[in-house]
C-alpha cells in the first residue's frame, strides 16, 4: 500500500529556501524605510474575532461574505483574518495606544488569509506589508502615507506604475452622493449583478468596485462623487492634492476609485503597474475616519495603506529586479580523518562568533566531495585541514574564486578572514 502523501492546502504555498532570501530583503527594505519616516512596528495575532472583522471590513464586502475562514470553538468565533487595518485599529482601542500621546505611527508586516480562487500574485494565503496613521486629519498625514508607499518601490526599482487618487468624501457627502447613485441604479436594479442587489440599498457606493461583467456599463455611466463633495471634503482632497505636488509624485484622478472596504472616507488611492496584467494593483488604502468609532474606540482620524508582497515579487520578475545577491559562505572547512572532523567541530564557531559565515562536512566524506559541495555552497574560501596540517599548524587556506592557496595558521586565517 502506497504512503500517503501530504501536501499544501489549495492556494497556499511553501516559501523555500532558495526563495527565503527575497523575502527577508524585503522585509529589510521595509523596517529601514519605516524607521527613516519614524514609525513602529506593530504585530498582531493572525486569530481575530469574526464579529471584529465584519464590523471592521463590512458586512456586505466580498471579503466577509465570500473569502473570511471562519469557525467557532466554544462560546468564541474565530477568523483568520483577512487585512490588518481592523486588528491594528482594534489593538490600537484595546491597549489605549492614544494614551501614548502624539499621533500613533505604526507599520506591520505579515500573512492573511482570504477563501478565494487562487491565481496569479494572489493565494489564499497571501503576505502584505502596509502601515496606518491614526490620529490626525491632516491631509499631510495621506501624503506622508503615500510618500512611504512609494519609497518602498522607488527603493527596490519598480518605476512602471500608477499612482490612482480620489475622494469618497465625509459621511455627508458619501450620504448625498449614495441618495444620488441609488436614484440612478434603481431603474436598472434587474440588470445589476445578484451582490450588487444586495448593495444597492445599504452602501451603493460599494458597486463601482465590482468586478461582475453585467455591472460594468452603469459603472462607467454613473454620476461622479467628485461632483457631489461638500466644501471640506473638496478643501481635503485639493490639500492632499497640492501635497503631492509639492513632493513631486505625479497621480491620476480615478473618480470610480472607491476601494474595497466601507470604512473609508475622503483620500482613497491606489498604485498600479502594468507589468502585473489584468489584476494590476500593487497596493492600496486611504483615510478611514470612521473606523475607530466603529468598533469600540472615542472618534480618531486615521490613514494608512496595506500591500501585497507576492505581487511587488511578480513586478521584479517582470522587470529582472534582483532583490539579493546569490548565496554565498564565507568558508566552507574541508576536513579529512576523525582527527581534523574533530578539530573541524571545536573550532568552527569561532569563526562564526566574529561574523564569518562557515560551514563544514558532516558525513566524513572524501575531499573531492566536500570540495564539490563548496562549491555548491559559493564558498569565497575553503579551510583544507588533514592530520599533516595538524602536525604542522599550517592550514591550506584556498581562495575559491582565484584558485589560490596559503598556508597559514590558526591565527593567521582568523585575522585574514576578519581584515
Amino acid at each position: 500500500m502506497p504512503k500517503t502523501q501530504y501536501t499544501t492546502h489549495l492556494g497556499m504555498v511553501d516559501i523555500l529556501p532558495d526563495e527565503s532570501p527575497k523575502w527577508r530583503a524585503l522585509e529589510a527594505i521595509i523596517h529601514e524605510e519605516a524607521t527613516k519616516f519614524d514609525f513602529e512596528e506593530i504585530r498582531t495575532p493572525i486569530l481575530e474575532q469574526t464579529e471584529l472583522i465584519k464590523r471592521g471590513v463590512g458586512q456586505l464586502t466580498d471579503i466577509v461574505t465570500k473569502e473570511i475562514f471562519a469557525f467557532t470553538k466554544g462560546d468564541s468565533n474565530y477568523v483568520l483574518r483577512p487585512e490588518l487595518t481592523a486588528p491594528v485599529v482594534r489593538s490600537f482601542v484595546q491597549h489605549t495606544l492614544a494614551q501614548r500621546g502624539g499621533v500613533q505611527k505604526l507599520y506591520y508586516i505579515g500573512p492573511m488569509f482570504r477563501a478565494e480562487r487562487p491565481q496569479k500574485g494572489r493565494q489564499r494565503q497571501f503576505h502584505q506589508f502596509g502601515l496606518e496613521l491614526i490620529g490626525t486629519d491632516n491631509p499631510l498625514a495621506d501624503v506622508e502615507c503615500i510618500t512611504f508607499m512609494m519609497r518602498i518601490y522607488q527603493r527596490i526599482g519598480i518605476k512602471n506604475f500608477t499612482l490612482k487618487l480620489n475622494s469618497v468624501g465625509d459621511p455627508e457627502s458619501r450620504e448625498g452622493y449614495k441618495d444620488v447613485l441609488r436614484k440612478y441604479l434603481q431603474p436598472h436594479f434587474d440588470q445589476l449583478s445578484e451582490l450588487s442587489q444586495k448593495r444597492l440599498e445599504k452602501n451603493p457606493m460599494r458597486i463601482l468596485d465590482s468586478k461582475e461583467p453585467e455591472d460594468q456599463e452603469f459603472i462607467k455611466n454613473a454620476p461622479m462623487i467628485s461632483d457631489h463633495l461638500n466644501e471640506e471634503s473638496k478643501q481635503h482632497f485639493e490639500s492632499v492634492k497640492s501635497y503631492l505636488d509639492m513632493r513631486g509624485i505625479e497621480y491620476v484622478i480615478d473618480p470610480l476609485l472607491v476601494r474595497g472596504m466601507d470604512y473609508y472616507t475622503k483620500t482613497a488611492f491606489e498604485l498600479t503597474s502594468s507589468d502585473l496584467g489584468s489584476q494590476d494593483a500593487l497596493a492600496g488604502g486611504g483615510r478611514y475616519d470612521l473606523l475607530v468609532e466603529e468598533i469600540g474606540g472615542q472618534p480618531t482620524p486615521a490613514v494608512g495603506f496595506a500591500a501585497g508582497m507576492e505581487r511587488l515579487f511578480i513586478a521584479c520578475e517582470e522587470l529582472g529586479i534582483e532583490l539579493t545577491e546569490p548565496k554565498s559562505l564565507d568558508l566552507y572547512i574541508v576536513s579529512l580523518g576523525e582527527n581534523a572532523r574533530n578539530w573541524a567541530i571545536q573550532n568552527i564557531h569561532q569563526f562564526r562568533e566574529t561574523g564569518v559565515s562557515a560551514s563544514m562536512d558532516y558525513q566524513a566524506r572524501s575531499m573531492k566531495a566536500q570540495m564539490k559541495e563548496a562549491n555548491r555552497e559559493n564558498a569565497r574560501f575553503t579551510l583544507i585541514v588533514g592530520d599533516n596540517e595538524l602536525e604542522t599548524g599550517k592550514l591550506v587556506l584556498r581562495n575559491m574564486l582565484e584558485s589560490e592557496e596559503q598556508l597559514l595558521s590558526f591565527e593567521e586565517v582568523f585575522s585574514y578572514l576578519n581584515e
